[in-house]
């Protein structure tokens, strides 16, 4: 007999507390629709009480999304929990995802409460929440380095209180899989009432070994449920990928014996958009997902391919995606084709303005490159200059010069707020000086982290660049992604995104904290 495995993704959750991978509402909801379009059973749409931001985020997500359950964090207080009902009022289907640490070390230095305070704060929250939604997850924090015989009594209060989902959480990845996977299933074994609700598992990848617990936890513990990210997504090294755990129950399910709702074709075009909007991007070597996944070098390898797809394939690249994305449009399509495109993808603008500012930046696109990928509308929906939210920095022009023997020079002008700047800077490269331009009239001090040149699209010198610049200033860490078939271009563009993030005060509450 096969029985169900439900994906539960936390990506707008878990996924967006890596540094500098916030997302606005508007490529949350982006996001969620192609969730959606996966058929992911339940989407962590956010952390509603950690900021007005994120409330309203969730509460777009709950409105937009039909076919798989919205869900929003809460931490084990009345008020989290209140804001999460609230924001998810218009969901088709609800649910509330309330934790509270139980491990020694957390309650002592983290919550500073006694083990008796926090089983009580666990059963209150529980019987709160269920009396304003019916479909209630319960998540120990820390679950996995608990005493197990307190979290057998804190489980088994909180499905007596209507816990409908029990999430056992490595919350710093320091389980081992057959470990892991015992503990799960003993969790299941000692408390009386564990047959009244769904186990979940949720493993971080510290030690690289998030979706071998997952499934450990699956196949030893019993568990139904497996939150994971795509890509991985996640702060520290990650969290377990959704598009491995997928595939791995996919193609062994002899081993599994598990059924799933996903639709594979659609876990590439999330993949892409994931990293494309959060500017984090996927290591070619990286398993289903990575550009190399199917590719071929060893004379060997490719003869048997050649021969008899399944002496080195396990699992077909059209099944996960990566057919789907052809060439689509070009600078004679119309405005009706672009938008149905939009569609296509999951991608709905919310104004006939934002529409037309998009298409006005597809047509200037489509002159300068022949042949527009669906990567590239991707890119260039998130565009500041398309978003209905007006940005206090935005690049105006630029022209740059490098000669070989010459040091380079740029010069830009940029809008802050009302004001116009112009600026002119040499450095070591083109990019160098623009940025040391920008830089010269604003005087952040911000540092830069990181600096990374991806194509968007492979095959061809056109593809438009995708850069990343991640800074960190006054504690904070931000992530600022530009696209442009100028790097030089999509450089300063991406600088003024990082800055402009920074500008931005939206304080968040970490869910962790």
């Amino acid at each position: 007999m096969s029985d169900k495995l439900i994906i539960f993704d936390t990506t707008l959750r878990d996924g967006e507390q890596s540094p500098g991978a916030s997302m606005t509402r508007d490529e949350k909801l982006r996001i969620a629709r192609q969730l959606e379009r996966l058929k992911v059973d339940v989407i962590e749409a956010g952390f509603a009480a950690s900021s007005n931001g994120d409330f309203e985020a969730v509460k777009s997500i709950a409105d937009a999304i039909k076919d798989s359950t919205v869900c929003s964090l809460a931490r084990a207080n009345d008020r989290d929990i209140s804001r999460a009902a609230e924001a998810l009022r218009g969901a088709s289907r609800a649910r509330i995802h309330t934790f509270i640490a139980t491990s020694a070390l957390h309650m002592e230095k983290k919550l500073r409460m006694t083990p008796e305070q926090v089983l009580e704060q666990a059963r209150q929250s529980v019987r709160f929440a269920r009396n304003l939604c019916a479909d209630i997850e319960f998540s120990p924090e820390d679950g996995y380095r608990s005493d197990v015989d307190f979290l057998c009594r804190v489980l088994e209060a909180v499905i007596d209180e209507g816990a409908t989902t029990l999430n056992i959480p490595d919350t710093v990845g320091y389980a081992i899989p057959e470990l892991y996977g015992n503990f799960i299933r003993t969790l299941r074994e000692r408390i009386p009432n564990s047959d009244k609700a769904i186990w979940s598992v949720h493993c971080h990848n510290d030690l690289g070994m998030a979706v071998a617990n997952s499934l450990a936890g699956v196949k030893i513990g019993g568990a139904r449920q497996v939150e994971c990210t795509i890509n991985g997504l996640g702060e520290r090294a990650g969290n377990c990928s959704l598009e491995e755990v997928v595939m791995a129950v996919k193609t062994r399910r002899d081993y599994f014996n598990l059924d799933l709702g996903i639709d594979t074709s659609q876990i590439v075009p999330a993949s892409r958009m994931v990293a494309q909007t959060t500017g984090f991007v996927v290591q070619p070597n990286k398993a289903v997902v990575g550009a190399n996944a199917f590719a071929h070098a060893s004379g060997i390898h490719q003869d048997g391919v050649l021969k008899a797809r399944d002496t080195y394939e396990i699992m077909r690249a059209e099944d996960v995606g990566w057919s789907a994305n052809k060439i689509v449009l070009g600078k004679l399509s119309g405005r009706n084709a672009f938008k149905q495109r939009l569609q296509d993808l999951g991608v709905e603008l919310e104004s006939e303005s934002e529409l037309n500012a998009a298409f006005v930046k597809f047509k200037d696109l489509a002159d300068r490159k022949s042949e527009i990928f669906d990567e590239d509308i991707i890119a260039l929906v998130g565009d500041e200059s398309v978003s209905a939210e007006i940005e206090h920095y935005r690049l105006l022009s630029l022209s740059q010069h490098s000669e070989t023997g010459e040091r380079p020079g740029a010069r830009v002008t940029f809008a802050a707020g009302q004001v116009e700047h112009r600026a002119v800077a040499q450095g070591n490269g083109p990019v160098d000086a623009t940025l040391k331009a920008i830089e010269s009239k604003l005087e952040t001090g911000a540092e830069m982290l990181l600096y990374s040149v991806n194509a968007i699209t492979s095959g061809s010198t056109e593809s438009q660049g995708e850069v990343t610049i991640r800074l960190q200033h006054g504690g904070r860490v931000v992530n600022g992604v530009g696209a442009d078939p100028d790097i030089v271009v999509a450089s300063a563009k991406a600088y003024l995104s990082a800055l402009n993030k920074l500008h931005s005060k939206a304080e968040r509450v970490a869910a962790q904290g």
